[in-house]
């Protein structure tokens, strides 16, 4: 019986030893974006636009939606990123599913989640789970941006932050940036964050959190 090749991996942490594989899937949308827009589009080109992300930590994305009022789909998904090669994959993805089959209901791409991208590039390293968060905080930055032109602000759903830690001002959303940063204990987030450290009755409600976000983005 023959004994399956393992797969050499495509990257190699020089100082961990870290290493991945990226899919064929993750590989073709990296070489070949679909839905890539170089330059800044005419103002009156697309309905709508979203961005998220900060050039100081590295990952800037931005889309650009055409939105068929009439039928409430997204017709058209450009976008331009900033970022290493699970990020380009992870948005050219996101922009065929939400264009494909006649365009994505505006309500159900609202509600795309980061393992629905991953999924269908066939998997992605779990350090690298976090380039697909971008992808959908931007889609529905821009679903936001038309609900606001178009006055329909009973659609429109804030995403706020919410203080855990009331001494150092650690939010839930730094905790869920901890989790995709490969954090998956108490310590191991307190290392990034110095949540819970001087003000020890939120530490459940940070336990809570890092259950919730693990399961969210890893599965387990």
């Amino acid at each position: 019986m023959k004994k399956s090749k393992k797969k050499k991996p495509d990257i190699v942490n020089k100082y961990t030893g870290e290493s991945w594989v990226y899919t064929p899937a993750v590989k073709s949308h990296f070489f070949k974006p679909r839905n890539l827009l170089l330059e800044n589009p005419k103002t009156t080109k697309y309905d709508a636009e979203g961005i998220v992300g900060s050039p100081a930590c590295g990952d800037v994305m931005r889309v650009w939606l055409k939105i068929d009022a009439k039928t409430d789909r997204v017709k058209e998904f450009k976008w331009r990123t900033f970022g290493c090669a699970s990020a380009i994959a992870a948005t050219s993805m996101l922009s065929v599913m939400v264009s494909e089959k006649k365009g994505m209901k505006l309500d159900d791409a609202m509600k795309i989640k980061p393992q629905d991208i991953t999924a269908r590039l066939g998997g992605l390293p779990n350090r690298k789970i976090h380039c697909s968060v971008l992808g959908d905080k931007a889609l529905r930055a821009a679903i936001q941006n038309w609900f606001k032109k178009t006055e329909q602000y009973d659609r429109i759903i804030t995403e706020s932050k919410r203080i855990i830690d009331l001494n150092t001002k650690t939010t839930d959303v730094d905790i869920e940036e901890a989790v995709l940063d490969g954090a998956r204990t108490l310590q191991d987030v307190q290392k990034k964050t110095k949540v819970g450290i001087g003000y020890p009755e939120c530490i459940p409600e940070v336990e809570e959190l890092i259950r919730f976000y693990t399961e969210k983005y890893f599965g387990n």
